[in-house]
């Protein structure tokens, strides 16, 4: 079958197909709200040189860094046979924080490796010094247990002993379990999906037209940088705590677009730091990526040819590219935030009216865990927020934004599953930036705990607000509350504590900035 136009287009959405056929069974199976509910999970197909050929919309900033987790997996064993499944979760080897575990199977078809499907889910719970894995940790042995990529199947056997190693070290290790068999089973569906793929229109056909997909987006890319104005853009924004201290912390991005090609250089960015910001390489192009993905005005295929006209610096030994054992835990989340909004800020420069203000910034991380009627539990969410305003129109009131893709958890979903009830729950009306387009409203969520229990909050926007563009005002900070009967007690952005029965946690997220002068 000769490649063309509606035979790339057949094949691009028959390999999407699969993908998006692993995350429906992987959500199906799945027992933990943050998977079922949220959809905190996402999959992918690669090809034998562990190239992304396809994705699902699922989360961004796990689909630009799966490829390295796929790449550490292929790479740490001489050979891999039919059946196999290996495992890992490592950030320092393809990962992003401990609770993403990352499942990759190779494909065979008559003996021949041809291609991977790989999946990738947060568990509420990989251990680690609080509830949730995402503490406020100096060093990534306090975050959980490490996964080096293993084999948790091998030649269709399943290893038992690493699935009891890995769920001993959860504080909810049948939940754990629960969402492994998952896994594993979105791993046996895209195996076999891709298998008939094979079968039906024969190994050459299939493997021509990934490689045209990979070209095809590589040229769609290069077209969208060629829009841009050549020319070199600057931007800083700042991340306003570690965890350990309420210091300012720079991103820096440069941008050089020449031609078709662009680099990004994060040089002049924050060294490492002492608290859990720090974020690895991986996550940095991911939220690169993902920002010049966001350019394409025709429906791009994101794959690996995306990333090809890209080139992105990460300095060793800061923020972005930490040293082992550097605390990673929320770099994922809140450092790959603020590099969507350095690198948007920079591309403002040169497309004024095409960059919206900035969102948000922050995934709001609530943790908590406990124990309740003798049985451990753990719970984990990201909250929305705000949406920047763009010359277009105003922003989204109380969305996820950029990096995370996931949902709330519904509150019948959360109460029934825990000991927490939801007194609030609604929009932060007036927290958008004024302009002459409005930014989106925070939201406010508030939790009563029915039992004693640890929390963890990891956020940002606490005090630095979200940009406004051309003109337009910032979003209004977020804010942070324990409410012990009559006493109102402001939280700092990153806080650990115990909370009795009867107290609440009151989470107001931040605003979109505004764009625009409001005169």
């Amino acid at each position: 079958m000769p490649v063309d136009s509606i035979s790339l287009a057949v094949f691009r959405s028959l390999f999407e197909s699969v993908a998006e056929e692993m995350g429906v069974t992987l959500q199906r199976a799945a027992f933990s709200p943050n998977i079922r509910e949220r959809l905190d999970f996402s999959c992918a197909l690669f090809d034998r040189e562990a190239r992304m050929i396809a994705q699902a919309a699922h989360i961004p900033v796990h689909l630009g860094s799966m490829p390295a987790s796929v790449e550490a997996a292929v790479s740490a064993f001489d050979r891999l046979r039919p059946g196999d499944v290996i495992v890992l979760n490592d950030p320092y080897a393809g990962g992003t924080h401990l609770p993403d575990v990352t499942m990759v199977t190779p494909v065979f078809f008559l003996d021949e490796l041809l291609f991977f499907v790989a999946s990738r889910a947060h568990h509420a719970d990989i251990g680690g010094m609080s509830p949730g894995s995402l503490p406020l940790s100096t060093e990534l042995y306090q975050e959980g247990l490490i996964i080096p990529p293993v084999k948790v199947v091998e030649g269709g056997q399943r290893s038992e002993s690493v699935l009891r190693l890995i769920t001993a070290n959860s504080r909810a290790p049948h939940e754990r379990l629960g969402d492994f068999e998952a896994q594993l089973a979105a791993q046996r569906v895209g195996e076999r999906r891709l298998v008939g793929l094979i079968e039906t229109h024969g190994t050459e056909v299939v493997i021509e037209h990934a490689a045209a997909l990979l070209d095809y987006s590589r040229k769609m890319t290069e077209a969208v940088i060629a829009s841009i104005p050549p020319g070199v853009y600057a931007f800083t924004d700042w991340l306003e705590s570690d965890g350990q201290s309420e210091t300012a912390i720079p991103i820096r991005a440069t941008l050089t677009v020449e031609a078709a090609r662009m680099t990004v250089d994060f040089t002049g960015s924050s060294p490492q730091v002492a608290g859990n910001l720090n974020a690895v390489p991986a996550i940095v192009r991911s939220a690169t990526w993902y920002c010049v993905r966001l350019l394409a005005q025709d429906d791009l295929p994101v794959n690996h040819g995306c990333f090809e006209p890209i080139t992105v610096i990460t300095p060793p030994h800061t923020l972005l590219n930490p040293d082992f054992p550097a605390a990673v835990a929320v770099g994922n989340t809140e450092t790959g935030q603020r590099i969507v909004d350095v690198v948007l800020g920079a591309l403002a420069q040169a497309l004024p009216d095409r960059i919206p203000a900035a969102s948000q910034g922050t995934m709001n991380n609530i943790t908590i865990g406990g124990i309740y009627e003798g049985k451990s539990f753990v719970y984990y969410e990201t909250i929305a927020g705000g949406h920047g305003a763009s010359a277009s129109g105003s922003g989204l009131s109380g969305r996820h934004s950029h990096m995370t893709n996931t949902r709330n958890t519904p509150v019948e979903a959360l109460e029934y599953a825990f000991p927490l009830r939801v007194t609030a729950y609604h929009l932060r009306e007036g927290s958008g930036g004024a302009g002459r387009e409005h930014g989106g409203d925070g939201v406010v969520r508030e939790y009563e705990f029915l039992c004693p229990a640890t929390v963890t909050i990891n956020s940002e926007r606490r005090r630095l607000a979200p940009y406004g563009l051309a003109g337009g005002e910032p979003g209004k900070s977020g804010a942070n509350w324990l409410l012990r009967g009559d006493e109102r007690i402001v939280l700092p952005s990153k806080w650990t504590g115990q909370v009795q029965p009867g107290e609440r946690l009151r989470i107001e997220t931040p605003g979109g900035g505004g764009w625009g002068s409001a005169s």
